[in-house]
């Protein structure tokens, strides 16, 4: 398929698309005139970058992690760094439990002054 429908198809615009081309993320074909042409497969792999760009990984990350994905070549380094991205997600994700616990904390004190007129309480920011 054309660089137009991959975007089309994924909802990433051709722009990117060229972007994770420069970055080693995504390859096409190129016919005669020039023209880039993806596999079907390169959906599955557009749907794999944005989710590991949504989870916080940089591009140089994702071209170092994908290989795996991709070839289904593993290596024992490779498992060493699968496995610290997850460490770091699984982290990130209990300081953000945290902090929504946090907010909805400081919410009920909001709610409750808004009834009552008492003051929040000055545990519910911390």
């Amino acid at each position: 398929m054309r660089i137009g429908e991959l975007a089309r198809r994924t909802g990433v615009t051709t722009r990117a698309l060229r972007y994770y081309e420069e970055q080693n993320l995504l390859t096409a074909e190129r016919s005669a005139s020039g023209q880039r042409h993806y596999a079907e497969t390169a959906i599955d792999r557009i749907h794999l970058i944005r989710q590991l760009y949504a989870a916080g990984l940089s591009s140089k990350t994702i071209a170092e992690l994908t290989p795996c994905v991709i070839d289904g070549k593993a290596t024992p380094e490779l498992l060493q760094r699968l496995a610290a991205e997850r460490d770091h997600l699984d982290r990130h994700i209990a300081d953000l439990a945290q902090t929504r616990d946090k907010l909805h904390s400081v919410i009920d004190g909001a709610s409750s002054n808004m009834q009552t007129g008492a003051p929040c309480p000055r545990g519910a920011s911390a």
